[in-house]
């Protein structure tokens, strides 16, 4: 018997080629780590071998002074975090929820009112009232000053994610799957949470992830409706340590005596960065468990309309 020839894959590219695209794809990897690197060299180097080398990945002179800075109040920090934290993760939730719910009915053809609704989101992604009738709304009608709701009533609805999900919903969910659900007896809801919701993970990571990190790096929101420093985020309380820093430095000439002199040595740009390394830790560590979704979130619901 002849044997049958092993047939070439169409898609199957010369070994140079891929070998190219490998090494660009290492470069541009290297050049995304290392400003990273950057940051957490500095961060770890002393002020005097900053201001005379510059900075490096590989700290000249190094130093735990940053750190010790911004630990100093450890017990500040913690309940920072936990903040964060626990805003980030019901922030996120509940904008899942929402999102998911105003999204669903606009993607199927069958909903007589999705026209106008989707209108009256995308007319909020050109238009909105501002900072003065925002603040105002906040505080006067809805009384969220010093409130922890603050932190994530923003994020219950964004008209951007809104129209990613329902477009990833539009080409994922086929209506004849929905059809064929109503005919076995599923009412709207147990279609909604028994076959919507598994079928979008993708989506919904993608939506999931953009709202997290929009969270976990809000500092603008406290500065506005927060006054209790017991209610500070992470990210406004490391923001007003540097603040008091720069403060205390540009003044250090008004002090004389150790005081002054402790206040030259401060290491301000080691601050800076040693914050960023604080802040940036529990957000890169969730990266990886939204990694195999996101890309699929993103094309999917990018092709179609």
């Amino acid at each position: 018997m002849k044997r049958k020839k092993k047939l070439k894959s169409v898609n199957t590219i010369p070994w140079q080629a891929d070998a190219v695209l490998n090494l660009i794809f290492i470069v541009w990897s290297v050049l995304c780590i290392v400003p990273f690197l950057l940051v957490l060299g500095v961060s770890f180097s002393s002020e005097s071998s900053l201001n005379l080398q510059g900075y490096r990945v590989i700290p000249k002179e190094l130093s735990f002074a940053a750190y010790d800075y911004v630990f100093s109040k450890s017990g500040m920090l913690l309940r920072a975090y936990g903040i964060t934290i626990g805003a980030t993760l019901s922030g996120t939730i509940l904008s899942l929820i929402v999102t998911a719910m105003f999204a669903y009915p606009l993607s199927r053809k069958y909903f007589k009112y999705r026209k106008i609704f989707s209108f009256i989101a995308f007319f909020t992604m050109i238009f909105n009232g501002g900072a003065v009738s925002s603040y105002m709304v906040y505080t006067q009608i809805l009384y969220m000053k010093n409130n922890y709701f603050v932190y994530i009533l923003p994020y219950l609805m964004s008209a951007w994610n809104m129209i990613l999900l329902r477009t990833f919903m539009t080409s994922s969910i086929p209506d004849d799957l929905v059809d064929a659900a109503k005919i076995d007896g599923a009412g709207e809801p147990k279609i909604f949470s028994k076959i919507v919701i598994p079928l979008c993970k993708p989506g919904l990571a993608t939506v999931g992830l953009f709202t997290a990190i929009g969270i976990w790096n809000d500092w603008y929101t406290p500065s506005l409706y927060i006054k209790d420093t017991s209610m500070h985020n992470l990210q406004y309380m490391l923001y007003s340590m540097l603040t008091s820093a720069q403060y205390l430095k540009a003044n250090m000439d008004k002090v004389g005596g150790s005081a002054g002199l402790m206040l030259a040595n401060m290491p301000s740009e080691g601050i800076r960065m040693a914050m960023c390394i604080v802040t940036i830790g529990p957000i890169v560590l969730a990266y990886p468990f939204f990694q195999k979704y996101f890309v699929k979130g993103l094309t999917v619901g990018a092709v179609k309309g």
